[in-house]
């Protein structure tokens, strides 16, 4: 069972940027409420997609400098990297399905 990672601005280089595999990242943040509704739909694509799309979660409030650099304005955000660089960002909480749409394309 693979559950999503918990990144930092100490981490984010590492896990993110220089991932082999795909990287899906949560921007999110504990008074955000939609960020809470799309928490366990993530949860199961993290374990649907297991080997093939890593999906991390990174608090906004503890960690401001990744947010400002990749420039993240509202949340929820979904940044999708891909040999470290921003291939889709979904911005809203969406359906599972219409998540995976936009993720199937790059993977």
């Amino acid at each position: 069972m693979t559950a999503p990672i918990t990144i930092t601005d100490a981490t984010f280089e590492e896990q993110v940027l220089k991932s082999e595999t795909p990287v899906l990242v949560d921007f999110w943040a504990e008074w955000c409420g939609p960020c809470k509704m799309i928490a366990p739909v993530l949860e199961e694509i993290a374990q649907e997609y297991a080997g093939k799309l890593t999906i991390a979660k990174l608090d906004t409030d503890a960690n401001p400098t990744t947010m400002a650099s990749q420039g993240v304005m509202g949340l929820p955000t979904l940044n999708l990297y891909k040999n470290g660089e921003v291939v889709q960002q979904i911005v809203g909480a969406k359906p599972k399905r219409a998540l995976l749409k936009l993720i199937d394309e790059h993977l």
